[in-house]
């Protein structure tokens, strides 16, 4: 695993000291990253899923747009209500036992989906299966800081969420295949099926990690006294490429206005990002595709190109130094990938071409968005700071799939829902350059 950084000239001997850190962080990489990508493929797929299994759903047990949209967006209401908790408890109690209680839970919930029958149950399976999976995304990005300085920080947490875009590559197939070739197995339908294979894995998974990982650097048996000492001296000198806050403590953390103008870009962007999530393959059947199985091949190929393009633009970030404007560059992609595919409708390579193009730009606007996080708040406010970012901001990933479906059932069409995502996009990403400063700037004013 590539972890390399570019780094400013210096004298000679600094170059085996590069090569040496260059070497302990890839040994850091291969040992805990595969695992937590692992991880945050199965818990994508238990939250993504149900926009594939609504496509049988909603003709077996009659549930409307508006009641699919509801039950999609309710899961974040329980994310958010105990999202802080669960990240100051990881601190507390480190982040073994903490996934291992957030994944345990989480599976069965994810696997009780099968059993649902009316809007009630499915709206409280959501709800519950948010408040089980609360904490399990800010407390991995905990988790990474302390581990990764910040000058490595990007392109790790991308690799990180790449997950995100190779379960959305594999979503798609899977999801399909399942629906479709297992339907009326043992009595069950296929929709019954998806959430029984896809929920399970993450219970196991759990133990897995209680056994596997280590809560920090000090506690690894597999690193020497002088790998542990290397890593805790490069994060006790750690340079950031944003302007950074100075909370003296959680009270002060709490009062912070801009910690809630990040929240709000994530709103924006989580909001938009779930739209689209959600909707796709709806948007893809609207392109006059039916078979399940060549909705989910469809959907696969732009996220397949979403996954190397995150991974450049994070490392590209952290070669460079810079975040604001690579996120703001990401946004305007999504946004002009997605009125590619909005004025392209009818035209099916057309249309997978601009979608490509958005979800490339939306693959790397989140990774970034947490890095500008990691790095602008401080040590004592990050365990409780990036949970409440994460909280506030996936209310939006809460409000936009009803909203949104709302538009659809309305207008018989996902492109009015598409015009609004496009939007949110584009602003999230004019506040977020408004309200953060890059180090280099801060350093000049305060000058």
């Amino acid at each position: 695993m590539n972890t390399h950084v570019a780094r400013a000239p210096g004298t000679q001997h600094s170059l085996p000291k590069a090569s040496a850190d260059d070497a302990l962080y890839s040994k850091v990489s291969w040992r805990i990253i595969p695992l937590l990508i692992v991880c945050y493929m199965i818990a994508y797929l238990d939250r993504i899923n149900i926009g594939y299994a609504q496509l049988q759903m909603k003709e077996v047990l009659t549930f409307s747009d508006a009641v699919y949209g509801l039950g999609a967006g309710i899961f974040f209401i329980g994310y958010f209500l105990f999202e802080v908790p669960s990240n100051l408890m990881l601190e507390k109690i480190g982040a073994r036992k903490t996934l291992l209680r957030i994944m345990f839970c989480w599976g069965l919930v994810a696997a009780g989906m099968m059993f649902v029958q009316t809007p009630t149950q499915f709206y409280v399976l959501r709800f519950l299966l948010g408040v089980f999976e609360a904490g399990f995304f800010p407390g991995i990005i905990l988790y990474l800081t302390y581990w990764y300085p910040s000058a490595r920080r990007g392109q790790m947490i991308a690799i990180f969420m790449a997950a995100t875009t190779v379960a959305s590559v594999i979503a798609g197939p899977l999801c399909g295949g399942i629906m479709k070739y297992m339907d009326g197995a043992s009595g069950l339908a296929g929709w019954q099926w998806l959430f029984v294979v896809q929920g399970l894995p993450a219970s196991l998974l759990g133990i897995v990690a209680y056994f596997y990982l280590q809560d920090k650097p000090d506690d690894a048996r597999w690193l020497s006294a002088s790998e542990k000492n290397t890593l805790r001296t490069n994060l006790e000198h750690d340079e950031k490429h944003v302007a950074s806050a100075s909370h003296a403590s959680l009270g002060q953390m709490f009062r912070d206005r801009k910690v809630y103008v990040l929240a709000l870009v994530y709103f924006l962007l989580l909001g938009a990002t779930y739209t689209m999530i959600f909707w796709v393959p709806t948007l893809i059947k609207s392109w006059g595709v039916a078979d399940l199985m060549q909705i989910g091949l469809y959907s696969a190929l732009p996220s397949l190109i979403g996954v190397f393009g995150m991974i450049l633009i994070g490392r590209n970030s952290d070669k460079h130094g810079e975040r604001r404007w690579h996120f703001a560059a990401s946004v305007t992609l999504a946004a002009v990938g997605l009125g590619i595919t909005t004025l392209t409708q009818g035209h099916l390579g057309a249309s997978l071409a601009g979608l490509s193009l958005a979800v490339i730009g939306i693959a790397s606007a989140t990774p970034l968005f947490f890095t500008i996080t990691t790095e602008y708040l401080s040590k004592v406010g990050a365990a409780a700071g990036i949970a409440l970012v994460s909280s506030l901001g996936n209310l939006g990933a809460a409000a936009s799939p009803a909203v949104t479906g709302a538009i659809t059932a309305k207008t018989g069409s996902p492109v009015y829902s598409m015009y609004l995502v496009m939007a949110l996009y584009l602003l999230s990403g004019i506040i977020l350059l408004l309200a953060v400063r890059s180090a280099k700037a801060n350093k000049n004013v305060q000058a």
